[in-house]
Order: structure tokens, then sequence, then C-alpha cells
């Protein structure tokens, strides 16, 4: 599925273990153009991954007040934008320890630019794009080049 009026964004995070090695992947698609973004990380948790997967995506964008559809198989990303979570542990604060407030607090404002629409896909099924998504993200796991997830192995490991 495509958005025919704007950009397309599909997203995935994976972890070798929870926490483990862990990756993104993301493809962005614009007129017909394709671009895909993936990183490893060496400590992270899958719920990380899939957080991170779509700032990356929306953080690649050159301008503001797009029309975007971003689509994710974490519900916990959907759930979290969709049902108003983000917006209650941002007025709260992040109270109750809720995790991942590093990435929420650096996504939050990315929201605000462009006009999205969260779609939940089934993961490892037919879609090519979540599953291609899948694929960048676990090589990105696999692979000898990982970054370090600083706020996890520092605060919530």
């Amino acid at each position: 599925m495509l958005n025919e009026n704007g950009l397309t964004i599909y997203t995935d995070g994976s972890a070798r273990g929870n926490p483990g090695r862990g990756g993104y992947g993301v493809i962005l698609i614009w007129k017909g153009v394709k671009k895909e973004f993936s990183k490893g990380f060496r400590l992270t948790t899958n719920n990380r991954m899939e957080i991170l997967s779509v700032i990356v995506g929306l953080e690649a964008l050159t301008r503001s007040g797009l029309n975007i559809t971003v689509y994710s198989d974490s519900q916990y990303v959907i759930n979290s934008i969709t049902k108003g979570w983000l917006e209650k542990w941002m007025r709260t604060n992040f109270a109750g320890g809720k995790k991942n407030s590093d990435l929420w607090k650096r996504m939050h404002p990315l929201l605000k630019k462009h006009k999205i629409n969260f779609v939940w896909v089934k993961g490892h099924a037919s879609n090519p794009y979540n599953n291609r998504c899948d694929e960048l993200a676990t090589a990105a796991a696999d692979g000898n080049d990982l970054d370090i997830d600083h706020f996890y192995e520092d605060n919530e490991r």
C-alpha cells in the first residue's frame, strides 16, 4: 500500500535477544522513488529499534508539512501515538518509569511537523515493504558495524 498523495514510510525494528544486538530498517517512498536506511546496535531492545525506525524516517525529511503514512508492525509504536499514550507521557514527564523516554521525546516534535497517519501491518506476512524493512533491520543487527545505544546501555538495562 502506498500513499498516493504523499510520502509513505515503512519501518521495522529487530533485536537478537531482547535485549541483544538490534537494528532498524526504513523505506521512504515518494513519487515512486525509494530510499532505504538501516543501522545496527550492539545492545538494545526490539521496542527501541521500532521507535528509532520511525524517528530515522521522519528525520530524513528535508521539509515539513507533508502528508505521510507510516506503516509499522509494532502495536507498541502505533498505539502509543494513535491512542494518545505518548501525549500523556509527555504531559506527565514519563511518570512511573516509562521506558524509552529519550526516543519518545526525540520523536514527539517530529510528529508535529507533518500530517501523519499511522497504520499497523502484520509482521512477517505478505507485505513486501514490511518484509524488506525486516531484512534491513535483521541484517543490520547481524552486521559487524554496530553502533552503541548509549541511553539504553547507560540508563535502562
